[in-house]
């Protein structure tokens, strides 16, 4: 068999597989629920219901993959990262938490797990400010959640509970994308560090609420979306942004193994999504991708200039793109990463990956 015939045949096999993972179960869960902290990556719908925020996708052309192709809140073109882990990890994606309404039955919703996540979200309150729930803001209406299910369940049985649920970060991004040194007056180092830093206080707080096991999925290479190129003249990577997304990466990893060693019964498993897609980015072709700088969906260069509106184009082919917009993977490229935040080894994901974690 000749050389391209090979990797034709390789290149259908891994989608043929990636075929079944997204349409089968993949393991009984281990973890009763999971709760979710982060941005637009993670966000499944709380943005709809955000009346100033000018951050949403509940139009189309997003969801056009999604079953009933509904724009669903979701930047994308189908599911995301979280839908996929939740999956994957034997667990329903959990709702968004300001679609629970004030009649229902709150505590069995609660107990089920919750989407927090908004996108434009930060670790900053001040990214995006007025226009998503901040980070910190995801954390008080997680309070009020642990405070109901200590009520209703009594304290012991609420953080027996929680204390073996799953719970997920998608956060950074927005802060990264926020950097202007002429304003903040910091090195890339210094910034990155000031994340951390408030990160750790958000982390410390959701374990005192009962949060044991940590599954954080670091910042990708943000530099390469298309949003970034597109303000080069030859598209390359914003080399700033990715240098500013792995030191922030860094730092979180080994903020995560600092809590690990202080604070008892925690636990955690890092994603590095930054190395994970750069190996995709470099090898495109042996994960079935032709297109890995231009969004599928949007408006003007590299359909970058815009997001994805009603008005802008987009491909025929989602699943040879790896960006649905101008800043978001597709349905396919959210699924490879999320696949190997679950089941992968090291060096990509850390010290144990995603399922290991929910076994603990």
């Amino acid at each position: 068999m000749g050389s391209g015939r090979c990797c034709d045949y390789v290149m259908k096999m891994m989608y043929l597989l990636l075929c079944l993972i997204l349409l089968h179960g993949h393991a009984k869960a281990s973890s009763p629920a999971m709760y979710v902290f982060g941005d637009s990556l993670a966000d499944v719908g709380n943005n709809n219901h955000i009346t100033f925020s000018l951050l949403k996708a509940n139009f189309p052309h997003n969801g056009i993959d999604y079953p009933g192709h509904k724009a669903t809140g979701r930047f994308s073109n189908g599911n995301n990262s979280v839908d996929f882990l939740a999956d994957y990890l034997g667990l329903p994606s959990p709702p968004p938490y300001l679609s629970i309404k004030s009649n229902a039955n709150k505590t069995q919703a609660f107990l089920n797990g919750l989407n927090f996540a908004s996108g434009g979200a930060g670790v900053f309150d001040s990214t995006n400010q007025d226009h998503c729930l901040s980070f910190n803001q995801q954390i008080n209406y997680y309070s009020s959640v642990f405070t109901t299910l200590a009520q209703q369940l009594g304290s012991t049985e609420a953080e027996n509970h929680l204390s073996k649920s799953i719970f997920t970060f998608v956060i950074g991004s927005n802060d990264i994308f926020a950097y202007d040194p002429d304003k903040t007056k910091l090195t890339t180092q210094q910034y990155a560090q000031s994340m951390v830093s408030t990160l750790q206080g958000q982390l410390k707080t959701l374990y005192n609420l009962g949060a044991r096991k940590f599954l954080f999925v670091g910042t990708g290479p943000i530099g390469c979306c298309p949003s970034q190129r597109a303000k080069s003249k030859t598209n390359d990577c914003n080399a700033v942004t990715d240098n500013l997304s792995t030191q922030y990466n860094k730092g979180a990893s080994s903020l995560l193994n600092q809590l690990k060693s202080s604070l008892t019964g925690f636990s955690y498993s890092f994603f590095d999504t930054f190395s994970s897609l750069m190996q995709c980015i470099q090898n495109p072709a042996s994960y079935g991708f032709t297109e890995i700088k231009a969004a599928c969906c949007g408006l003007g260069n590299m359909n970058a200039k815009l997001a994805c509106i009603p008005l802008s184009s987009y491909c025929s082919d989602r699943k040879k793109y790896m960006f649905w917009d101008p800043y978001h993977p597709t349905e396919i490229a959210a699924a490879l990463l999320a696949s190997t935040a679950v089941n992968g080894a090291p060096p990509l994901v850390f010290p144990i990956n995603g399922m290991q974690l929910s076994a603990i």
